[in-house]
């Protein structure tokens, strides 16, 4: 619940895939529940040399340990966190814009209750007007269209949202790949 950490390295790895291998300097912005997602993707963004902006509705913000975790690695390594509940700041010149569900698996009981809280967060073409116009938009599936993604920002060019779950594929298979050869090596 506290982490996704595949999920975190294959996002990375399709942004270094998308970009061309560059990441350095560049800026994502995560908008939405300051979930697993959120925090699995602060602790990798000062790794890759990126800043990241976090934008959640009040009460919905990333765990305060993970915060000064991440917001400290990034210090180390000359990158930002910041965390903020303003998704135009977070957008604003953003090279990736993503977001996931509302309502994680186990809180479905809270799902209505979310869908008024997070009214107004949906990812929207005006949001990803204000990302920089080469942006791309990423969601780690499933996604709800019309609650936390519009369908046209899920279906545009932008939109890199199958790319990235197949690369969750090949990710997971490296993570086993390097696990099993060290396993074996008798580490």
């Amino acid at each position: 619940d506290l982490l996704h950490p595949c999920q975190g390295l294959t996002d990375y790895f399709t942004a270094w895939e998308k970009f061309g291998g560059k990441l350095k300097g560049r800026k994502i912005a995560y908008i939405g529940d300051g979930n697993n997602m959120a925090h699995s993707l602060m602790y990798g963004a000062s790794k890759v040399g990126m800043d990241i902006y976090v934008a959640t509705p009040a009460g919905y913000a990333p765990n305060a340990e993970v915060t000064a975790k991440a917001k400290a690695d990034a210090d180390a390594a000359g990158t930002k966190v910041v965390v903020t509940n303003s998704i135009d700041e977070a957008a604003k010149n953003a090279d990736i814009v993503e977001t996931d569900v509302w309502a994680s698996m186990g809180q479905e009981e809270e799902a209505q209750k979310r869908q008024r809280d997070f009214a107004g967060w949906q990812i929207d073409t005006r949001v990803m007007g204000l990302a920089k116009k080469e942006a791309i938009f990423m969601h780690c599936l499933p996604a709800h269209r019309g609650e936390e993604v519009a369908a046209e920002v899920a279906d545009s060019k932008q939109s890199v949202i199958f790319d990235e779950a197949e690369n969750r594929l090949h990710v997971q298979k490296a993570v086993m790949y390097l696990l099993m050869k060290d396993r074996r090596r008798g580490a």
